[in-house]
């Protein structure tokens, strides 16, 4: 009688334990998924989720949060004071422009069809009338976020280089395409949409804009993604495709005194060998940026 006592006990004894583990199994394995398990396939290193998949082979870059300016293919324009955040987000305080440009190394293809991603908080803003628009400007210039695709260097001096399509997204939550054919006079009228979203200052967002050729490399098609809600949740919010009739405001005689052998309707089909994170007149926290080489939709 006590032998088969001490076998029932030791039988619920191992029952109870057996099911500890499967609850514990249970419970803690969605939580470790969530913060371990990323899945490259869905979501990049920082567990942001992609809206297409990295082209096999394709180049990948991603912020080195734990230093932005220690990177070799990076280069910060206007020579920003960045301060370190308890959240692991860095700001941009004092200046009052920014420009974060990814380099193509030496020997590898420039950027061509690519996803750009990155977390932004606006704090407050700097010497602007903050207005909603790309074109909205003060004697200080624009306030946006903006990322920049198949560019290279802007300088006077060289303006045929300034070459480039710029994704953004303003204050009010107005979100706009703008496509540069030379530096400074071969400006397109942006093409916008209304507000999509509420005020962008004091909460965080993610931005993503998409670029890649469509038609048999005849024309370039532009798609931007919000995060509203900072959850990971993105949403098309804009799609456009540039396949001529997208012409530079200026005049004849100022778009063609640069001489650059282009028509004011060029079409920007060929990579460029630099991507820019740009932001304007505003006290910036930024995180998280990533550009990928996308396998195209088909």
């Amino acid at each position: 009688m006590l032998n088969f006592k001490i076998l029932c006990i030791s039988f619920l004894l191992l029952s109870s334990f057996l099911l500890s583990i499967l609850l514990l199994d249970f419970y803690l394995t969605p939580v470790f998924a969530k913060q371990s398990g990323i899945n490259s396939t869905v979501n990049d290193p920082f567990g942001i989720k992609k809206i297409y998949p990295t082209k096999p082979g394709g180049r990948e870059w991603f912020m080195n949060m734990a230093d932005p300016q220690n990177d070799p293919n990076v280069d910060f324009t206007f020579d920003p004071h960045l301060i370190k955040q308890n959240d692991s987000s860095w700001k941009l305080d004092k200046n009052h422009k920014i420009r974060i440009n990814i380099q193509t190394p030496k020997n590898l293809p420039p950027w061509k069809n690519v996803e750009i991603t990155g977390y932004v908080k606006i704090d407050s803003f700097l010497n602007s009338t903050h207005g909603n628009s790309i074109n909205s400007t003060s004697k200080n210039g624009i306030t946006d976020i903006d990322w920049v695709s198949r560019t290279s260097i802007h300088n006077e001096y060289l303006p045929c280089s300034g070459l480039s399509l710029h994704g953004g997204i303003y204050p009010d939550g107005t979100v706009a395409w703008k496509k540069e054919i030379w530096f400074t006079g071969g400006y397109t009228k942006e093409k916008s949409i209304p507000q999509i979203t509420k005020p962008l200052i004091g909460r965080w967002i993610g931005w993503k804009v998409i670029v890649y050729n469509v038609d048999n490399d005849s024309a370039v098609k532009m798609e931007s993604y919000l995060d509203s809600s900072n959850s990971n949740y993105w949403v098309k919010v804009f799609q456009m495709t540039d396949n001529g009739n997208w012409t530079a405001n200026s005049s004849d005689k100022i778009f063609y005194s640069a001489n650059c052998g282009r028509s004011k309707d060029h079409i920007i089909l060929y990579p460029g060998p630099i991507v820019t994170f740009r932001a304007d007149n505003v006290v910036l926290n930024f995180k998280d940026f990533s550009i990928r080489e996308i396998a195209v939709p088909s």
